[in-house]
């Protein structure tokens, strides 16, 4: 999963923002300051990105086989690719425990 490196700077600039007390215009939520997305935004750029890559990985890998391109470049494709699966099922992984923590939780 790959982070655009302006959407990360982007993302520390509203939390240092929060961090430094500074609050946005009255009558402007966070989301709609410039350079700040939403937390669903976020992650749905995120996934497209994780599909993306993985979709690359594959034309990399069939490409080879039809003698249209570099082994290194295959190699490079697949590895990201195979860490981004990594990633996703981390963070998946993640999200299950973290439901699952909260239904154990006492009412």
């Amino acid at each position: 999963m790959a982070v655009l490196p302006a959407a990360a700077a982007a993302a520390y600039q509203a939390v240092s923002r929060l961090g430094a007390g500074v609050a946005p215009p009255p009558g402007v939520a966070p989301a709609e300051l410039p350079g700040t997305t939403s937390f669903t935004d976020f992650l749905s750029d995120a996934l497209k990105d994780s599909v993306s890559t993985m979709k690359r990985g594959e034309e990399m890998a069939t490409r080879q086989i039809a003698g249209q391109t570099n082994i290194v470049d295959v190699v490079n494709a697949v590895n990201a690719a195979e860490l981004t699966l990594d990633t996703v099922v981390a963070v998946r992984d993640k999200v299950v425990a973290a439901y699952q923590s909260i239904m154990n939780m006492p009412i």
